[in-house]
C-alpha cells in the first residue's frame, strides 16, 4: 500500500521531490499517510483498459477501509487506513511463545506446557545462549541486547 502512494507521489509530483511516509497503528487498523510539497489533491478518474496510469486511487479505495487527503502547510497528505485483524498485534507474542516452546522441548530440562513460568525461563536461557552465540561471532552482546530493546521499543511504541 505504502509502494502504491509512494510511486504516485513520484508520478504526480516529480521525481526527487521531498515525501515523509508516516505509519501509525490505530487499534485494529494501519494508517498510511504520505505528505508532499504539491498542493492539489489526487482525484479518482477512469482509466481505459490499456492504459498505464489512473488506476492507483482506484486500487487504494478498492484495499482500503477508508481513504481521503488533507491540505497541509507545506502541501497535501494522502491518507489511507488498513484493517490489521485482530490477530496482527498477538503475532509476534505467538512466535515467541512457539519458539520458546520449541526450545524448552529441545532442552528437555523444563515441564512441559505454555505457563508463563516454563516459558519466562525458557526466554532466559534462550536469551543466555543468544548472547553466548553473539558473543562466539565476535558480536557486543551489550549492543545486540540495546539493539534488541530499542526494536522491542519501536515496536511497542507503535501499538
Amino acid at each position: 500500500m505504502d509502494d502504491l502512494v509512494a510511486t504516485n507521489v513520484i508520478k504526480h509530483v516529480g521525481e526527487g521531490s521531498a515525501a515523509t511516509l508516516i505509519l501509525e497503528r490505530k487499534g485494529e487498523r494501519l494508517r498510511v499517510e504520505m505528505h508532499d510539497k504539491a498542493s492539489s489533491p489526487p482525484s479518482l478518474r477512469a482509466a481505459g483498459c490499456d492504459a498505464e496510469c489512473g488506476r492507483g486511487l482506484h486500487l487504494l479505495a478498492a484495499m482500503a477501509v477508508d481513504w481521503g487527503t488533507v491540505a497541509t502547510a507545506m502541501g497535501k497528505a494522502v491518507w489511507c487506513e488498513i484493517e490489521l485483524g485482530q490477530d496482527a498485534g498477538c503475532l509476534p507474542m505467538e512466535r515467541a511463545a512457539d519458539a520458546l516452546e520449541t526450545y524448552r522441548a529441545r532442552s528437555g530440562t523444563l515441564p512441559q506446557g505454555r505457563c508463563d513460568a516454563v516459558l519466562a525461563e525458557s526466554a532466559v536461557e534462550l536469551i543466555a545462549d543468544l548472547l553466548h552465540w553473539t558473543s562466539a561471532r565476535g558480536l557486543d552482546p551489550d549492543d545486540v541486547l540495546d539493539r534488541a530493546q530499542m526494536h522491542y521499543e519501536a515496536e511497542a511504541d507503535a501499538a
